[in-house]
């Protein structure tokens, strides 16, 4: 509903104002009433209003000189008025304050309703806008807070982004925490920021995986911790977020900001994943887990990396042979009990879960939670070895049969098409009815690179097919695969093949 305020020495023509117009059908309430400028502006300074409309002569303070004093801290009230005199100095005038119409008293209904209309049009359209705007911002918050607590940006970089986007990290400590739910939480996260609101230190956003991430900032470790404490037990206990079912919070561990902020993210990701194993539980600190690991006497004695490497070449024999081979050194190990190889399966199975939604970025819970069931329901060391060969083929195939987005596919499809062309994220956004930014922001999510990463690799492959078979100078190959700033080009190349495009034709 727009917001109407109504200034006139007269009180016949506010009650008429009241009662000649059905203003729910303009979507619009009146909130509130003045008799003269004065005492209207005293009140719109806490009186929100989306539209002025305003008597010109009034004592203390006539509509004109209310309209300068109100535009000083609510420049973006649209202004209506209602005059009795018909003179051409108070309409020019009025013009050049930017007010939406002058209508003449007694007013015409029609013409003031199809005045309402307008401005309701135009507010409609400013505050698309600023949604929008407001929507591109946080996007990129998003995307840059994300990108930090990746490593996938450089320092400086960081510091730009980070100061134009209003974030600011200013102490040498970083507790980063994780909240997520069953749920889709888009809806929560306004609470998150209502809760939050006025609280310093706190740096909220959504990753890629749509949890929301809190990003503590600390002066002092200890009473940092215990103040970072005090606001999950707030958010926990607010209503509107205790209504979500089973919402999880995760904590990793105090880091220095400098160099390790993005150990406590991963840290608060990989604790999120122990709620398969305590779903009754609401908090789970990584501190508290590694603990526990530490107790018994536990670390994760699989190489992990080679895990990796088998999955991303989607070699499932291979895994399957390892993690045979694995368990066959387990046994072997001295002093080493079923429950601690139980809770290697059990870790592993998480890691499993965690590489898939990483390369995906898709869930898939009610697999890994079976999983997890089936660990904990027996005691067989060749069972768990199942378990997690069943897991592995998952993976591999979930992979395999991974397709991206259809928008997404288009756009490789465009650039595998047309890379010689001016191909920007904007010019796609506008073929593809998506806002550029969120469209970058998929896309990095679905390819797992930037679209001018992807599209200058893809360029530079296709400039070095032509090195290789065509007889074109160099500057003509550039302009071909879409480069028409050879300087540009020549770094590009050197960058993602480690000589410059001259000497590459030289070699082949």
């Amino acid at each position: 509903m727009y917001r109407i305020f109504i200034v006139d020495d007269e009180p016949f023509i506010i009650e008429g104002l009241y009662d000649i117009v059905d203003w729910a059908s303009f979507e619009m309430e009146i909130v509130g009433q003045a008799a003269n400028g004065q005492e209207a502006l005293e009140a719109l300074k806490s009186v929100r209003a989306d539209i002025l409309i305003t008597d010109i002569s009034m004592p203390l303070m006539n509509g004109l000189d209310l309209i300068r004093a109100v535009r000083e801290f609510q420049p973006e009230l649209k202004f209506i008025i209602l005059s009795g005199y018909d003179e051409f100095g108070y309409l020019k005038e009025g013009m050049a304050l930017g007010i939406e119409n002058y209508l003449l008293k007694p007013i015409n209904l029609k013409e003031f309703k199809a005045t309402l209309s307008t401005v309701a049009e135009k507010l409609n359209e400013s505050r698309a806008d600023y949604k929008l705007n407001e929507h591109s911002i946080s996007i990129l918050r998003d995307n840059v807070m994300h990108r930090w607590l990746r490593n996938q940006i450089a320092p400086q970089e960081f510091q730009e982004r980070a100061g134009f986007l209003g974030i600011v990290i200013d102490k040498p400590l970083t507790q980063v925490a994780l909240l997520r739910s069953e749920q889709r939480l888009a809806e929560a996260f306004p609470v998150v920021l209502e809760v939050l609101h006025g609280i310093p230190g706190v740096i909220p956003f959504q990753d890629m995986d749509g949890d929301i991430v809190l990003v503590h900032m600390l002066s002092e470790y200890q009473r940092g911790k215990e103040a970072a404490e005090a606001i999950h037990r707030q958010l926990l206990a607010t209503p509107a977020l205790a209504a979500y079912e089973q919402l999880y919070l995760s904590i990793g561990s105090v880091q220095e900001t400098e160099d390790n902020a993005a150990l406590s993210y991963t840290q608060a990701k990989r604790a999120q994943e122990y709620f398969m194993l305590f779903p009754e539980h609401s908090y789970i600190c990584y501190e508290d887990l590694q603990e526990r690991q530490e107790e018994a006497n536990l670390e994760f004695p699989v190489n992990w990396e080679e895990d990796l490497k088998l999955i991303m070449a989607k070699d499932t024999e291979g895994l399957l042979q390892r993690i045979d081979d694995n368990f066959e050194q387990l046994r072997r190990v001295e002093g080493i009990t079923p429950q601690l190889i139980q809770d290697i399966a059990t870790e592993w199975l998480i890691r499993f879960k965690m590489q898939l939604k990483e390369i995906r970025h898709a869930e898939e819970p009610e697999f890994f939670k079976e999983g997890l069931h089936k660990i904990r329901a027996t005691s067989s060391i060749a069972d768990w070895a199942d378990i997690l060969k069943e897991a592995a083929v998952y993976t591999i195939d979930a992979l395999i049969r991974d397709v991206k987005s259809p928008v997404v596919q288009q756009v490789l499809n465009h650039i595998h098409q047309s890379y010689s062309e001016d191909i920007s994220l904007k010019t796609l956004g506008t073929q593809y009815n998506i806002h550029p930014v969120y469209l970058g922001q998929l896309f990095h999510k679905e390819v797992g690179e930037s679209f001018t990463e992807y599209i200058n690799k893809y360029r530079i492959e296709k400039a070095k097919e032509q090195l290789r078979t065509s007889p074109l100078k160099v500057h003509e190959i550039a302009r071909n695969v879409g480069y028409w700033e050879t300087g540009y080009f020549y770094k590009q190349f050197k960058k993602h093949v480690g000589i410059s495009p001259t000497e590459y034709k030289g070699l082949v």
